[in-house]
Order: C-alpha cells, then sequence, then structure tokens
C-alpha cells in the first residue's frame, strides 16, 4: 500500500510529459505532401521503310461460272449427277427425252436415201447425153435439162444430208454435258418438267470452276489519287504492277494459306459509288473457298519509305481529334493533335503531327496529364512497366 502511493508523483509526471508533446505538435502548421512525378514510359521517333498495304472488303467469285442449257425441248426424264458434286468436262448431266428425235432423224435418212437415188437417176442421164449431145444427136434443150435436173438433184441431196446432220446434233443435245470442269449447283428443272431450248426453263443448273478463285473488290478514286501522289514525291515505291500481292482473311479471323495476285482493274470509276473494281485470283486445289464469301483483301502494293510508327495504345481520343502525348522541355507532358493513317500489327502511322526524334508516351497514359512533369523511362526497361 506503501508502494503504490510513492509512484503516484511518478505518473502525473509521465502523463505531463505526453501532454506536453501533444500540445507542441498541434501547434505546429503542416501542408499536404507533393506527390512525386507519375512514372511514364516513352519511345523516340525513328523514320523506318516499312510494307505498304491496303485492306478491303472483297467478295469470292467462281473462276468461271457456266449456265447449263437444254439446246432442244422436251421432257427432261432424269438427273445423272449428284447436286453439288464435282463434275468433269464431257459428262453427261441430263438426258431429255430422245424418241422424237430419233424419229426425225429416221425421217431425215429415208429422205436422204431419196434424194440420193433421182441423183444417181440425174448423173446417169446426163452421162449419156453429154457424148450424144456431142454428135448432134439429141437437142441443145434435152441436154440443158438433164444438166439442169442433175444440179437440182445434187442440191436436194445435200440438203437431205444437211437435215440427216440436224437431226443427228439434236438427238446428241438429249443428252446434257457439262461444258467445263467444275462445282454444280442445285437442280433448277425436276425430272418429268417440259425443257425448252429458249427461255429460263431451258436453264438446268450452274457449273462454277473453283480452282483457281476470284476475288473480287474495290478501291477508292481518291486512294488511287493519294497512290499516285506520294509515289511522285518519293514517299512510295511501288512494286511492279504484275506482282501486286493479296491476301485475304475469313470470317473466322484466319489468313488463307494461299497468296494471290492481282490480275485486273477496271479503267473506269464508277459512276454511282466511285469506285474502282480490281479483282485478284488465288489457288483453290481443296476447294476451302465458295463462291459468294465475303473476305477481307490485304494487299501489297510496295514499301513506304522513312515512316512514323507508334503502338496504337498511345493515342487518345479527343471528340474528333486524335491526340499524342509527347515530353517536352524539363519532362513536361505536351498534347500534339495528329493524323493518323494505316494500322500495320498493331502500329499506327503517323500522317503529320509528329517528327523525327520526338519522345511520345505510350505507357502511363492515365497520370500523363497535360502540363505535368512526369518521371519518363523507355517504354521496354523495367521500370516503365
Amino acid at each position: 500500500m506503501h508502494q503504490g502511493t510513492r509512484s503516484l508523483p511518478h505518473l502525473f509526471r509521465l502523463s505531463a510529459f505526453a501532454a506536453l508533446v501533444l500540445l507542441s505538435a498541434c501547434g505546429k502548421e503542416t501542408g499536404p505532401a507533393t506527390p512525386p512525378p507519375a512514372p511514364v514510359g516513352y519511345i523516340e521517333l525513328k523514320p523506318a521503310d516499312i510494307a505498304l498495304t491496303k485492306e478491303m472488303v472483297g467478295e469470292t467469285a467462281g473462276y468461271r461460272d457456266v449456265e447449263v442449257r437444254s439446246r432442244v425441248n422436251g421432257i427432261l426424264l432424269r438427273r445423272t449427277y449428284v447436286e453439288g458434286a464435282q463434275v468433269s468436262a464431257g459428262q453427261v448431266l441430263f438426258e431429255i427425252d430422245p424418241e422424237p428425235y430419233k424419229a426425225t432423224l429416221d425421217q431425215a435418212k429415208g429422205q436422204l436415201s431419196l434424194e440420193a437415188s433421182k441423183l444417181d437417176k440425174a448423173r446417169a442421164d446426163r452421162d449419156r447425153i453429154i457424148p450424144l449431145f456431142k454428135e448432134n444427136a439429141v437437142s441443145r434443150k434435152d441436154y440443158d435439162d438433164a444438166l439442169s435436173a442433175y444440179a437440182s438433184a445434187l442440191a436436194s441431196s445435200q440438203t437431205a444430208q444437211a437435215s440427216v446432220k440436224q437431226a443427228e446434233l439434236n438427238l446428241g443435245y438429249t443428252k446434257v454435258t457439262a461444258p467445263i470442269a467444275g462445282t454444280t449447283s442445285k437442280l433448277v428443272q425436276s425430272e418429268g418438267s417440259l425443257i425448252s431450248a429458249t427461255g429460263d426453263s431451258g436453264r438446268l443448273t450452274t457449273i462454277s470452276q473453283l480452282d483457281p478463285l476470284y476475288v473480287n473488290f474495290s478501291y477508292s478514286e481518291q486512294d488511287r489519287q493519294e497512290l499516285e501522289a506520294a509515289t511522285r514525291n518519293g514517299q512510295i515505291k511501288l512494286n511492279d504492277s504484275k506482282n501486286f500481292v493479296a491476301k485475304i482473311k475469313l470470317a473466322d479471323g484466319s489468313i488463307y494459306s494461299e497468296s494471290g495476285l492481282i490480275n485486273f482493274s477496271d479503267n473506269r470509276v464508277d459512276p454511282k459509288t466511285g469506285t474502282i473494281r480490281a479483282r485478284a485470283i488465288f489457288k483453290n486445289p481443296k476447294g476451302d473457298l465458295l463462291p459468294g464469301q465475303f473476305v477481307r483483301v490485304n494487299l501489297e502494293l510496295g514499301k513506304r519509305k522513312n515512316a512514323l510508327l507508334i503502338p496504337e495504345r498511345a493515342v487518345v481520343q479527343s471528340q474528333a481529334d486524335h491526340i499524342v502525348m509527347t515530353l517536352g522541355a524539363d519532362n513536361k507532358v505536351v498534347p500534339i493533335p495528329v493524323k493518323l493513317g494505316s494500322v500495320i500489327d498493331g502500329k499506327v502511322i503517323i500522317e503529320s503531327g509528329l517528327k523525327v526524334g520526338q519522345k511520345v508516351i505510350v505507357d502511363g497514359l492515365m497520370k500523363a496529364r497535360p502540363g505535368a512533369v512526369v518521371n519518363p523511362s523507355p517504354a521496354s526497361s523495367p521500370a516503365a512497366q
């Protein structure tokens, strides 16, 4: 009890000391701490020669699309192929009732036999009368009549031969064959239908040759003018027009394995669309491409000299403008409006606004406010990351 009483003054002294420290601390003025400059990563712009590419929308088309039509009238008896299957040139696809044409051919042959008999008689009469006429044994009229009868019989025989040939052709046309090798489309007329050689009823199917395959696309008149101007200025070195390589991207994003070549560019501008039609040709040995597919066509036109590229992530959208944050004096952030060009593998070409040697901020853009001082380091360094 006595010891506890003696320790009270000591406790009072400690409490007074703590209160004095708190009061002195409260009496001092304190302000907010200044944050350090935000770390950012930058790249220094350097010119480079890059492949000049252009991407646009295209549509595949068969190398040849041929309508298979009947050349004669008649009842369609049967189809001898599988719809959508590959057929070879000359393969029989349809059979039209041949009986009427067989009868016509028989009739034409009979007429030819009759005319041949008449021709033989007229030839014999002519051969007999010629020596008699030379001996003045027959009149001039009989001689002329014999020659005329022979000429008439010869003409009739030739007409009969033509009729037989026409009848044979028509009979052959009752078997409708494939004019080219390719893939067939859906049957237009079903078995039992009356087929006419004229009009839509004569169309039976369509054959498309798929190897090689065309890809049709269009490019704008402005693109052509800009390309020609850049070529004249020396900014672009174009490949030879026969070596414009094309690649296509399919709907699933995959790249088609075969490269193609541009083999046609129209010599006029479509006044309705302001575009110029063009076409590329691709090998299609496995039939991976089908007519009517929409694809992305990527053209390799040449090289662009001394191009400036920056990562797409370095571009900031500001209303209708594109802004790039650069490093100015004393590491201050300076925004610069730029004009963008094509995008190549995640990098965008700067058409105007930046110069060689400028430092562009690519990492830490969220903290790189215009006018703010930052702590820069190369984008590839660990500090920037």
